[in-house]
């Protein structure tokens, strides 16, 4: 199963009630986009506006992320935030519940609406979530899987792009980072994702010869791939795209790339083979991501499910200044967090 085609993650900060009714409008639109028919449009629009009325009421930078599923099937709309946190999450759940004068329907509309919905808190830290939504009988969206990709402020177009692909027996993932920013950079990463995805089973270090010979008469991309099986990955890279392996306690792994340029300098590609326990996650994502996360991560990051690790990485390490990358992805072997 290969995903949806990579598109920007749409972000929108939660800073005036007025950015709720934008939410809402965005996420209905994302649905029609994703094909998604019926009343999925408007179950989308009251997800999102549910998620940023709630932080636009108790929450500090708060921001909204919007995006098709990585592996497709739906969509999901994510939340972060840098505070308070909510002391009783369980209460915060329950229809009714508020803290506020409203009707309180809030997180409780999100839990009944949503496919899936995942959220997780902390006092003084803040609060992540992710609802995914999809049609009836469709695909299972309860994926051990996230991933967002972020433009440069200045940009409309993303020079990070993602994508992952799930095989007989391994699912691979694919961050590319094209160099530079804007429509160059974009198009240097698009190009890569779709030799990818023309062939995502075959060996990873053909996979790079192959995007190399693509991207020749573009800028160049730095690239990272995992692919994940039963009991251990591959790690093949060129250029500053990084990779990690996660436990509930620590960090375990910390690679990167070979030096050089997809498209302008190749060596010839390495593969890194790591062993896994069951369940422990991995970590792909680019410069756009500052690396020194993995010094002194928390126990409330390392034990985040993977597409709220994914935002709280975009949302509290991000470079500003650069397009951000970044795909979390769970080893196999481990019950959904």
């Amino acid at each position: 199963m290969t995903g949806s085609p990579a598109v920007p993650t749409a972000q929108i900060r939660i800073d005036h009630y007025s950015a709720v009714d934008l939410a809402a409008a965005a996420a209905r639109t994302l649905a029609r986009t994703c094909r998604m028919s019926g009343a999925l449009p408007e179950q989308a629009a009251v997800l999102a506006s549910e998620l940023a009325s709630n932080l636009d009421k108790h929450a500090s930078d708060g921001t909204l992320y919007l995006q098709p599923l990585l592996l497709g099937g739906g969509l999901e709309i994510l939340a972060a935030d840098c505070g308070p946190g909510m002391a009783d999450l369980r209460q915060a759940l329950t229809d009714g519940y508020t803290t506020t004068a409203t009707l309180g329907a809030g997180l409780g509309a999100v839990s009944r609406i949503a496919t899936d919905f995942t959220i997780r808190t902390q006092v003084d830290t803040g609060t992540l979530a992710c609802a995914r939504l999809s049609a009836p009988g469709g695909a299972d969206v309860r994926q051990d899987i996230g991933s967002l990709c972020l433009p440069v402020e200045t940009e409309k177009d993303c020079g990070d792009a993602c994508a992952a692909a799930d095989t007989a027996d391994a699912r691979t993932v694919v961050v590319v980072d094209g160099l530079g920013h804007g429509s160059p950079a974009a198009e240097a990463a698009q190009t890569a994702l779709r030799v990818f995805q023309r062939a995502p089973d075959r060996p990873l270090p053909d996979t790079l010869t192959a995007m190399h010979r693509a991207l020749r008469h573009t800028r160049g991309a730095a690239v990272g791939m995992l692919r994940l099986r039963s009991g251990h990955a591959e790690y093949c890279g060129i250029g500053n795209v990084r990779a990690s392996v996660l436990s509930q306690d620590t960090v375990h792994h910390r690679l990167s790339g070979q030096p050089g340029v997809v498209g302008l300098t190749l060596p010839t590609p390495r593969t890194h083979r790591i062993a896994l326990e069951p369940g422990a996650v991995l970590v792909l994502h680019s410069d756009g991501i500052d690396e020194r996360w993995t010094h002194t991560p928390s126990r409330f990051l390392l034990r985040l499910p993977p597409a709220l690790l994914a935002v709280a990485l975009a949302h509290n390490h991000r470079r500003i200044r650069d397009d951000a990358g970044v795909v979390v992805a769970r080893a196999p072997g481990h019950p959904h967090a």
